[in-house]
């Protein structure tokens, strides 16, 4: 079995579980941050619905350089509606998902760096950075986005078992 073969019934519901959690993020809400230092739910909604498109980088380049020398540095565009942050979200799951897909083993193996100005942040096998840069940081940061939902009584989807707002699946 190839390696992308085993990751995609993984990818497939984590994003999956992803969107029911964007997808219950009001609009009305979107500047809400339940601290000074927080993201705003839009911005971190947003982060949510980019990072899954970092998949088409990590499998496609060497590395990524979220500050490059001389350059600006990586910025993410806000969303501003739901409409606008589910339809990104797709278009980067979709992407990411064919990519992995394509994906030859000997080329998950390959190492790939993340880098800041030029210097390397870490280095690890394109697989390594799949799971934890991607799978990994995405289901962190749907957690924070659970939170800010409780936070503003706006029902929690069950995830990997019941919610206090719903049963289960």
């Amino acid at each position: 079995m190839k390696i992308s073969d085993a990751l995609l019934p993984e990818f497939d519901r984590e994003m999956a579980l992803t969107r029911t959690v964007l997808e219950r993020c009001p609009e009305a809400k979107f500047g809400w941050k339940p601290h000074v230092k927080s993201f705003s739910m839009a911005a971190l909604a947003t982060h949510i619905a980019s990072m899954c498109g970092w998949a088409v980088e990590t499998i496609a380049k060497d590395s990524m350089d979220v500050a490059p020398p001389g350059a600006p540095p990586y910025k993410e565009e806000l969303a501003t509606s739901r409409k606008e942050l589910l339809e990104r979200f797709d278009k980067n799951v979709a992407a990411a998902r064919a990519a992995i897909a394509e994906a030859a083993d000997d080329h998950l193996m390959k190492p790939w760096s993340l880098l800041a100005g030029g210097k390397a942040i870490f280095t690890l096998p394109r697989i390594a950075v799949l799971r934890l840069m991607i799978l990994s940081h995405c289901i962190h940061h749907r957690a924070q986005l659970g939170v800010y939902l409780r936070l503003n009584d706006i029902p929690v989807p069950a995830i990997y078992g019941p919610s206090a707002d719903e049963p289960g699946m």
